[in-house]
C-alpha cells in the first residue's frame, strides 16, 4: 500500500487564474476563496482571476497562493477520499501543508500568510537585496565559495543540481561572479521583491512571532516536514518558533523530500499552481510516484493513478 504525501509549491509557482475552476464548479472550492475575501476583506477571485498588478506583490501573493491550494485539497480529499501520511510545502507551501496536518485552520493560514507578506515585505527597501538560482553545482562547493562572502547564504536547497542563494544585492552579485568561477554552469538573477530567507529578514520573523501570538494551533493529525530542520514536527509547541525561524532561514526542500523517503513515503501528490515541486522530485528520486492537482480534471488522473 502507498505512503502518500501532500507537498505544497511555494510563491514561485504562482499563476493567474489558479484555481479557478475549483472557484467555478466546486461549492467547497467555492467556500474557501469566499471566506478568504471575507477574512481579508478583499475579492480573493478578482485578485486570482481577474488581470490586475496585485499578484506579484507578496503580500497579496501568499494569501492567493495558500487560498487556492487549500481549496483544491479539500476537493481533492472530497473527491477521492485520500488523506495524505505526511505533508510538507516549499516556503509559503508551509502553511497548506500545515493544513493539511490538521495543525492550524485554513482560516488562520490565510489570515497569517497575508500578514507575513506584508511583513516581508516592509523588512527590507527595494533595491538593497536580491536572489539567484545557481545550476549544476553541488551544495556543499556553493556553500564553501559563498561562505567567506558576508551577507549571502543558501535561500533554497531545491534539488540537485538547483540551488538558490539569497541576501544583499552586492554579495549575490560578487557570489554569482565567484560560483560561475568556480564551475557553476549559470547564476541567474531571479525577479523577486525581496531577499528571502536570508538573515536580513529576520526582524520580519521576530513580528510574525508577535501575530502568531494570535493563531490557535491542534496537535497534528499526520507529521509534516518543517523546512528549517527538514524533519517531521510532531508537538504544536514547535510550530511557531519554526514558523518565525523560517523567514530567515535556508528551505530544506531537497532534504525533507529525503527525509519523507526515509521513512517510506513512495507517492508525492503536489497540490497547487503549477508542476515545479514534481519537477524537483524527479531529480531527488526518479523512482519515486510523483502526480500534480492544478486542474479539476486532474484529480480523475491522479484518482486513477492511486488506483482509488
Amino acid at each position: 500500500m502507498s505512503k502518500i504525501a501532500f507537498i505544497f509549491p511555494g510563491q514561485g509557482a504562482q499563476a493567474a487564474g489558479m484555481g479557478q475552476d475549483f472557484y467555478e464548479q466546486t461549492e467547497t472550492g467555492k467556500a474557501i476563496f469566499d471566506k478568504a475575501s471575507e477574512i481579508l476583506g478583499f475579492s480573493m477571485p478578482e485578485l486570482c482571476f481577474e488581470k490586475n498588478d496585485r499578484l506579484d506583490i507578496t503580500e497579496y501573493t501568499q494569501p492567493a497562493m495558500v487560498t487556492a491550494s487549500i481549496a483544491m485539497m479539500k476537493v481533492f480529499i472530497e473527491r477521492t477520499g485520500v488523506r495524505p501520511d505526511a505533508a510538507a510545502g516549499l516556503s509559503l507551501g508551509e502553511y497548506p501543508a500545515m493544513v493539511a496536518a490538521g495543525v492550524m485552520s485554513p482560516e488562520d493560514a490565510i489570515r497569517t500568510v497575508r500578514q507575513r507578506g506584508i511583513l516581508m515585505q516592509e523588512a527590507v527597501p527595494a533595491g538593497l537585496g536580491s536572489m539567484a538560482a545557481v545550476l549544476a553545482m553541488d551544495a556543499s562547493e556553493i556553500e564553501k565559495v559563498i561562505a567567506p562572502i558576508e551577507g549571502v547564504q543558501i535561500a533554497n536547497y531545491n534539488c540537485p543540481g538547483q540551488v538558490v542563494i539569497s541576501g544583499k544585492k552586492e554579495a549575490v552579485a560578487e557570489a554569482a561572479d565567484r560560483l560561475k568561477e568556480a564551475g557553476a554552469k549559470r547564476v541567474l538573477p531571479l525577479k523577486v521583491s525581496g531577499p528571502f530567507h536570508s538573515a536580513m529578514l529576520a526582524e520580519a520573523g521576530e513580528k510574525l512571532y508577535e501575530v502568531l501570538e494570535d493563531v490557535t494551533l491542534s496537535e497534528p493529525a499526520v507529521p509534516y516536514v518543517a523546512n528549517v530542520t527538514a524533519d517531521y514536527v510532531t508537538k504544536k509547541e514547535d510550530v511557531k518558533p519554526l514558523l518565525k525561524s523560517q523567514v530567515s532561514s535556508s528551505v530544506r526542500w531537497e532534504q525533507s523530500i529525503r527525509r519523507m523517503l526515509a521513512d517510506g513515503i513512495d507517492t508525492f501528490i503536489e497540490i497547487g499552481p503549477g508542476k515545479t515541486l514534481t519537477g524537483f522530485m524527479k531529480k531527488i528520486d526518479k523512482n519515486a510516484k510523483a502526480m500534480n492537482i492544478e486542474k479539476l480534471e486532474d484529480i480523475e488522473k491522479v484518482k486513477e493513478a492511486l488506483g482509488c
